[in-house]
């Protein structure tokens, strides 16, 4: 990367890893819960990260090209409602579906500022190289955070369009989203708006197969939060020794990720002074992914101080992007 590339980025690094303790306190509580539970938030490491944009490539995982068409198809409008001169990304990723907003902001001659928000630090930094490449003059702030706990941590900026793609919004309780969305509608100005993906309710053997991939991708993903965690926290755990499972639950419209033990074993981690015994084929939830309808989405919406403005849905009713603004 050149000099001139390298004075357009700014990465901000609230934690390089987790506050151990913070991290150790929520794994603790989880595992010891009923249902016992790991943080999603686990999955993403380089290797997760890695592995999650695998998945979005599989021909079950239909979420990712159907949002993907969507943002091609309505960007345009989308960036003339929004007026927005600066585009900030909570959940970035590798930014895959976020150039089809840029590209639309770039032909209004709107684009100036980009704030690639993720807990990867590795993938902020290799798309912001990337992105000031490919558009000459783009200034990135980027963040390697948690957006559950360090929003504090956008910088100030000008008229703003804030995004949650790829259904992020449902790896949350609802009561959970909605504070998260009106923490978000806290840290923005008046008159900016936002640009909510969500995955909206279908058939169940859909949902089901699309987190159940014939090439086992979805599995390695999953069980990669044992690695993780083993990495991060010192447990003493075998991938291996657990099949991974993913359904749907009808009564909570959503799909459920499991880590389901194939025998009698212990996960164990020291520094937490911790021992979870596990009978053969007992469960540990790693990822609810909730699905909507309009009326559900909006109310959300509504009650994280948001007003609606436009809905946006593909012809088979599976993905939605909800446009809103900050009264």
């Amino acid at each position: 990367m050149n000099s001139k590339a390298e004075a357009s980025i700014t990465i901000d690094v609230p934690i390089t890893r987790e506050d151990p303790d913070t991290l150790g306190n929520i794994v603790k509580t989880g595992l010891l819960g009923n249902p016992r539970t790991l943080p999603s938030k686990l999955f993403y490491d380089e290797r997760g990260s890695t592995l999650f944009e695998q998945i979005c490539e599989l021909p079950e995982y239909y979420q990712t090209r159907t949002e993907h068409q969507l943002l091609v198809t309505w960007a345009d409008e989308i960036v003339e409602l929004s007026g927005a001169e600066e585009l900030v990304e909570l959940g970035s990723g590798a930014a895959t579906k976020t150039r089809v907003l840029l590209d639309a902001m770039t032909r209004a001659d709107q684009l100036r500022h980009f704030v690639p928000f993720d807990v990867d630090e590795t993938i902020v930094r290799r798309v912001s190289e990337e992105l000031v490449q490919e558009y000459p003059g783009l200034q990135i702030h980027g963040v390697a955070g948690d957006f559950l706990v360090h929003l504090e941590h956008i910088p100030e900026g000008g008229k703003r369009l804030v995004v949650i793609l790829g259904g992020t919004i449902g790896n949350l309780p609802t009561i959970a989203a909605e504070d998260f969305l009106t923490s978000v509608n806290t840290e923005m100005a008046s008159g900016d708006f936002f640009l909510l993906g969500v995955q909206l309710i279908t058939d169940p053997r859909r949902l089901e197969a699309a987190y159940n991939d014939q090439k086992g991708i979805t599995a390695k993903f999953n069980k990669n939060i044992l690695r993780v965690l083993r990495n991060q926290l010192g447990a003493q755990c075998d991938p291996d020794k657990f099949d991974h499972v993913a359904r749907f639950n009808q009564e909570a419209h959503r799909i459920e990720m499991w880590l389901r033990s194939t025998q009698d074993q212990t996960i164990d981690i020291p520094d937490l002074d911790l021992s979870v015994p596990l009978n053969k084929d007992e469960e540990i939830r790693t990822e609810l992914s909730a699905k909507y309808d309009h009326p559900l989405a909006e109310n959300l919406l509504i009650c994280a101080g948001f007003e609606m403005v436009k809905w946006y849905t593909d012809p088979d009713q599976l993905i939605s992007l909800a446009l809103a603004k900050k009264p």
